[in-house]
């Protein structure tokens, strides 16, 4: 069989991250690391640093937003397909604190077509679910890591 007929392997979810987070410079100024990812998952993690603390005494809730948002977006572009976010909400059930590793788990419920679900669980380091994130996904034109078609 001709070689040029067969497709190139997309390449594995840990090298579309490996990708992704080494021009992701709002992560990495926030601290966010990249703990897992598989297809249609990521998990993120984020120490709460001093400058993440607002007025009452709490990371800000942009902070832990953000950090729920990232871990979506890895999770939505894992299969190398650029994706981007359509939508996406919050709820804060508990308060985060200085020098918590707050985790970020990201899961793909659905994704039919162009269009995703991902529900996103954040918890602290006793494991204590402080928010919960649901992102609609929507992919577009191009891939993390160009492939030949």
């Amino acid at each position: 069989m001709d070689d040029a007929l067969i497709p190139p392997e997309p390449p594995s979810p840990a090298i579309v991250a490996a990708a992704m987070y080494a021009r992701d410079t709002a992560a990495q100024s926030m601290g966010i690391k990249i703990t897992d990812i598989q297809p249609g998952s990521a998990v993120a993690s984020m120490p709460v640093r001093p400058d993440m603390i607002q007025g009452h005494n709490t990371c800000h809730g942009g902070m832990i937003f953000s950090l729920a948002d990232t871990a979506f977006a890895y999770a939505c572009n894992s299969q190398n397909q650029a994706t981007v976010a359509a939508g996406c909400n919050i709820e804060f059930l508990k308060p985060a604190f200085l020098d918590d590793l707050l985790t970020a788990d990201a899961r793909q419920v659905t994704l039919s077509g162009r269009s995703g679900i991902y529900d996103v669980l954040v918890s602290n380091q006793h494991g204590e679910i402080i928010a919960v994130f649901r992102g609609k996904s929507a992919a577009i034109k191009g891939q993390v890591i160009p492939q030949a078609e």
